[in-house]
């Protein structure tokens, strides 16, 4: 019998690039998938890449277009709670 600990050893950690560059790649090619992220990304974002979003981190979904490009940008400071869920990989800021 296979505990949930042993799951989630043998599924590697992502980093934030990682998980950007799926959901990106994904919302490229896939409509409905693009239609979720703006409706509901906390949905769309739990279901694609497995994981249970805390409800205190809100997440916005911004569209680039030929005359408007979003760039974000990381908090300039972090506490210590934050860079320990970092380094444990709970936390994809």
């Amino acid at each position: 019998m296979t505990t949930e600990w042993q799951t989630m050893a043998e599924q590697p950690l992502q980093s934030a690039e990682e998980m950007r560059k799926r959901l990106t790649d994904k919302a490229i090619t896939d409509d409905n998938f693009r239609a979720a992220l703006r409706s509901d990304p906390r949905s769309a974002i739990s279901k694609e890449l497995g994981l249970e979003i805390p409800e205190g981190l809100d997440i916005q979904v911004h569209e680039s277009d030929m005359n408007t490009v979003h760039l974000a940008l990381p908090p300039s400071a972090m506490n210590e709670e934050q860079l320990e869920a970092i380094a444990a990989g709970r936390c994809c800021c």
